[in-house]
């Protein structure tokens, strides 16, 4: 296979964007650059390639839009719950089991965990903290290893599969050209060996630290955060909520649904709860300004988390034949399968290296620590090694996406924990510096386990 400088243009401006994410930077600028230079040498034509970049900006949106929606959906709904205080009293039952400083843990983490599924870990940063932190402080549990347990379980666990809202799972699937659902079924081994090794060497360590030095562990008096005024509407709203969650989970295995059917489910039962939420808890008039109010915050929310994503994925998405035909027309090249093919006939490439060289990328990406922005490229490198040796494209993209979202989501960037550390008045280099180790040891578990089954 000949590789033409449309080819070696790719490649070089994957080296440049790599190269800028190692210096902590935004990448939204070289990806711009690189879908104008693509365009120009595609074309020939300057104005050609400033239509490209506005093509490629639509095709990646329109990918989007489905998870842009839904996120912006829950989000808008979990600020209707947020002012009944309905999201407070759904809460109140775990701090009950909060008797010491083990079961706070366990108890802060598997709430962060679920709802962060629910609603993503950032609007569940201030309610789980707001509503447990001073449960789980007053058992002795530190307030360091409080925010350990939100952070691992809500920006880690959670967000790492994201099996609930799909968003993960679908940008990684968009770039590996697969379907959402391909890269959940075969994330679920690597996630688990992960998130179960990282977890349970972060509680040990928890342990370790109890022992060496029991005055960490003082039971310590906080505020209980403000009490909204409940309505009369409160404790049926926060009934309905979970019940209407866990009838979605019932149908998803009863019917068989997943990808776009799961995700349209979630979305227009959030959408009902919202307004059923403000029907009931505001008089007619004030409700119809209500519901506009929760989902301008909601779309403000999702719009913010993905504008860099667009960007970052049109680059990536002209390398697969479909998103380049969408971009420059038909006769556009497959350049990942065209370099995928001439690598596969110049360089010797095997199983290890290969997940190697894909974990590798996968924490290099993750370092400017906004989120998803790296999701695109492990995708899109899944495609790539997997037309080369023989390995599993879903699997990879897999573990791509679990070890990016670990580190970008973020567990080990400081930039990327401020969320967790200002709600729970910790250092965001304490909190990465704390959650370090336990990630590293997550990382050899998931690369062990995708060496046996990829």
């Amino acid at each position: 296979m000949i590789l033409t400088s449309l080819h070696y243009l790719y490649i070089v401006m994957v080296v440049i964007i790599l190269g800028i994410m190692l210096m902590k930077k935004d990448i939204v600028i070289p990806c711009i650059i690189g879908i104008f230079a693509m365009g120009y040498l595609y074309s020939g034509n300057a104005v050609f390639a400033i239509q490209s970049i506005f093509n490629a900006i639509i095709y990646s949106g329109s990918e989007f839009w489905g998870i842009i929606v839904i996120i912006s959906l829950v989000v808008a709904m979990s600020k209707g719950l947020q002012e009944i205080g309905s999201d407070v009293l759904i809460m109140s039952p775990i701090k009950k089991v909060m008797i010491n400083p083990s079961m706070a843990f366990w108890a802060v983490g598997l709430t962060m965990m679920i709802i962060s599924w629910l609603v993503w870990p950032s609007p569940a940063v201030p309610l789980v903290g707001a509503v447990l932190l001073p449960a789980a402080v007053a058992t002795g549990l530190p307030i360091l290893y409080v925010a350990v347990a939100m952070n691992l379980f809500g920006h880690g666990v959670a967000l790492s599969s994201d099996f609930f809202i799909q968003g993960a799972p679908t940008i990684t699937a968009s770039g590996a050209g697969i379907e959402a659902a391909e890269v959940i079924s075969a994330s679920v081994p690597i996630w688990f060996a992960m998130s179960a090794v990282t977890i349970a060497v972060a509680f040990f360590m928890m342990r370790k630290d109890l022992k060496r030095n029991p005055t960490l562990f003082q039971p310590v008096a906080m505020n209980e955060a403000v009490e909204v005024k409940k309505m009369k509407s409160t404790k049926f709203i926060s009934f309905l909520t979970p019940i209407a969650f866990l009838i979605d989970i019932a149908a998803m295995l009863k019917y068989d649904l997943a990808g776009g059917d799961a995700t349209a489910l979630v979305g227009g039962t959030a959408i009902l709860i919202m307004l059923i939420t403000v029907l009931t808890s505001f008089p007619i008039k004030v409700g119809f300004d209500k519901i506009v109010d929760y989902i301008k915050e909601g779309f403000k929310f999702g719009i913010t988390v993905f504008a860099p994503v667009i960007f970052i994925a049109g680059f990536f998405f002209i390398g697969n034949e479909g998103g380049a035909i969408a971009v420059f027309g038909e006769g556009a090249p497959g350049i990942l399968n065209d370099i995928s093919i001439s690598l596969s006939q110049s360089i010797q490439m095997n199983k290890l290296t290969t997940i190697l060289t894909q974990t590798t990328v996968a924490i290099i990406t993750g370092l400017d620590g906004s989120g998803f922005s790296g999701l695109p490229i492990v995708g899109t490198l899944a495609y790539t090694f997997s037309n080369i040796i023989d390995i599993n494209m879903a699997g990879l993209a897999a573990l791509g996406q679990v070890i990016t979202v670990w580190v970008d989501g973020g567990t080990i960037i400081p930039w990327a924990v401020i969320p967790v550390a200002a709600i729970c008045n910790v250092s965001p280099q304490e909190l990465a510096r704390k959650n370090l180790i336990p990630v590293l040891c997550g990382i050899a578990a998931a690369i062990i386990v995708a060496l046996f089954i990829l």
